[in-house]
């Protein structure tokens, strides 16, 4: 074959970030903007990456991208044993292609690299980068799933899953392996890490209206990694464990409260909005929601309805990724001038997952 094309879609937390990291459910919803790979074949057996979205173009070889993902394998594993902000600077490479060199680096496994195939490898995405739209996952499963596809191996969901997540690992550090999940398998997601490690998910179906309802703007990107702020919120933890689990408890509350809207057929609007603004007020607890975006939301429920960011969020302002905004009369939500500032994105929630395009 010689020449492969994948597409992924984006993803949006819906409620349960953070907490997913230690072990409490998730709500993922995939989105229908998409991130696309191209990979053909080369037969001078060199590599060539071409990152149009990230300004980048280069040639390496396969020896090259091995040792780079290694190199940052053996930080992440320092930096896994003590994690913190500082020591995870080591793992998270200034480097416009350092998703797509540790992915085809972990992708070649222990294959002789005299046997592996040259390539072309091109990403075109139109994920935002830093607004939670899971750009980095996106990236790890499509170029996973292009390399493996051009080399003839079947696709593995759960090989791919389990790639991708190491990727993910080198790029946000202790991450719940939710993100890679969701761009993989689509959908809604219910997901929950597992302490054995790995990631137990389940496909919900969806009876109500409510993800239509959903408004996604977008406050812009985050002045710290998804890695740092992880590695901030569990440096929190260890100081006031106690405390950090009573969130945990309210935040697990609050998802499956959101869970059982989501499935009945008529959504109770002063429902969802208490259980919005319950999760966006123990975000703020654990000190993601800058008080840029803390106003912003302020104002939101000053008008009747309730918001939240979706994902990691920042440790400091003004931009925090995007924020999910609802009210039960959704066509008032676009005249809030308080909004006007800020990009909107008309997605579509529940979209599918990795999917094989027109090969060549």
């Amino acid at each position: 074959m010689a020449r492969v094309t994948v597409s992924v879609p984006g993803k949006l937390i819906l409620m349960g970030e953070h907490a997913v990291v230690y072990g409490r459910p998730a709500l993922v919803a995939a989105l229908d903007r998409r991130l696309t790979v191209r990979v053909a074949l080369r037969a001078d057996g060199a590599v060539h990456l071409d990152l149009p979205g990230l300004g980048h173009a280069e040639e390496t070889s396969w020896e090259a991208l091995r040792a780079y993902a290694h190199s940052v394998r053996e930080s992440w594993r320092a930096y896994s044993r003590q994690p913190a902000p500082e020591s995870f600077r080591a793992v998270q490479r200034e480097d416009p292609a350092h998703v797509v060199r540790v992915a085809l680096g972990e992708a070649s496994g222990d294959d002789d690299l005299r046997h592996l195939p040259g390539l072309s490898l091109r990403v075109e995405s139109e994920l935002p980068i830093g607004s939670g739209f899971g750009s980095s996952a996106a990236t790890a499963v499509a170029v996973i799933a292009g390399a493996l596809a051009l080399r003839g191996v079947p696709l593995d969901p759960r090989q791919i899953e389990q790639l991708a997540l190491e990727v993910e690992r080198r790029q946000h550090g202790l991450p719940s392996g939710v993100d890679s999940a969701a761009v993989l398998f689509g959908g809604l997601l219910w997901a929950r890490k597992l302490a054995a490690g790995g990631l137990e998910t389940e496909r919900l179906a969806v009876g109500s209206p409510l993800l239509q309802r959903l408004r996604v703007y977008d406050t812009g990107t985050p002045a710290e990694s998804t890695g740092a702020v992880v590695a901030a919120v569990r440096a929190r933890r260890d100081r006031d464990p106690a405390a950090h689990e009573r969130l945990l408890d309210r935040i697990e509350t609050a998802t499956r409260g959101f869970r059982a809207q989501l499935e009945q057929p008529v959504e109770d609007a002063a429902v969802i909005v208490d259980l919005i603004r319950e999760c966006h007020a123990c975000l703020q607890a654990l000190g993601v929601v800058p008080e840029e975006v803390s106003a912003l939301i302020r104002r939101v429920e000053a008008e009747g309805g309730a918001g939240k960011l979706s994902g990691a969020g920042s440790l400091s302002g003004p931009g925090a990724g995007c924020v999910l905004v609802y009210h039960p009369d959704t066509a008032r939500i676009a005249a809030w001038p308080f909004l006007q500032s800020l990009t909107f994105h008309a997605v579509h929630l529940g979209a599918d997952g990795l999917r094989r395009e027109t090969d060549a």
